[in-house]
């Protein structure tokens, strides 16, 4: 291929659009959890279970952190989602902001749907807010519940896409080789400015 002649023969271009996940379930968290923070299973129930029960916060007292973390639910009270697109807006602007509520449905066969699934009680009880109240466990497993809930009320992400075809002849050989190449450009974050799916 050193010697050969190339040549581009196709350029394709495409604009997609990428969705954010919805918020934990206790089976999703567990996963989450040990692919972002090594927790083990048993290790993210017991610091979940704490977030739960409620922490010392100065001045305010006890309060409970999260929502039960025993749940096969992905469905959130429609005032938290208001409460979370408002947040949103604020921090990050209203393009941030998809036009609708998002609502997420289980669609596993016999879903419990009698809590909600795993989120913060408060949209703006974010990190800065607990920093100073929470040890290292508690503060890394409730900043991954708070923004994977978050970023599932946020707009999408779009990226654009290219896929290049190239023709190779080789005059040494006398064969034509057919190379390929791809890569993608996020135009706009969406929801990816928060949380990533991704370890």
């Amino acid at each position: 291929l050193e010697s050969a002649a190339y040549k581009v023969s196709k350029v394709n271009k495409k604009q997609s659009k990428r969705h954010p996940v919805a918020p934990f379930t206790t089976s999703t968290l567990q996963q989450e959890a040990w692919l972002k923070l090594r927790f083990t299973a048993k290790r993210t129930m017991a610091v979940a279970q704490q977030l739960y029960e409620g922490l010392s916060l100065g001045s305010d007292g006890q309060l409970g952190l999260i929502t039960y973390m025993r749940t096969d639910s992905t469905s959130v009270s429609t005032e938290f989602c208001n409460e979370a697109r408002t947040y949103i807006a604020e921090k990050f602007g209203a393009r941030y902001v998809p036009t609708s509520t998002r609502i997420y449905r289980k669609k596993a066969k016999g879903a419990q749907e009698a809590h909600e699934a795993i989120r913060p009680t408060s949209a703006h009880r974010d990190m800065d807010n607990l920093k100073s109240h929470l040890n290292g466990e508690q503060m890394k497993l409730y900043e991954l519940i708070w923004k994977r809930m978050i970023a599932s009320q946020m707009s999408d992400a779009e990226i654009d896409s290219t896929s290049v075809l190239i023709e190779a002849d080789s005059h040494a050989s006398g064969q034509g080789y057919l190379l390929g190449a791809s890569g993608s450009v996020i135009t706009f974050p969406g929801f990816l400015a928060l949380y990533s799916v991704d370890p």
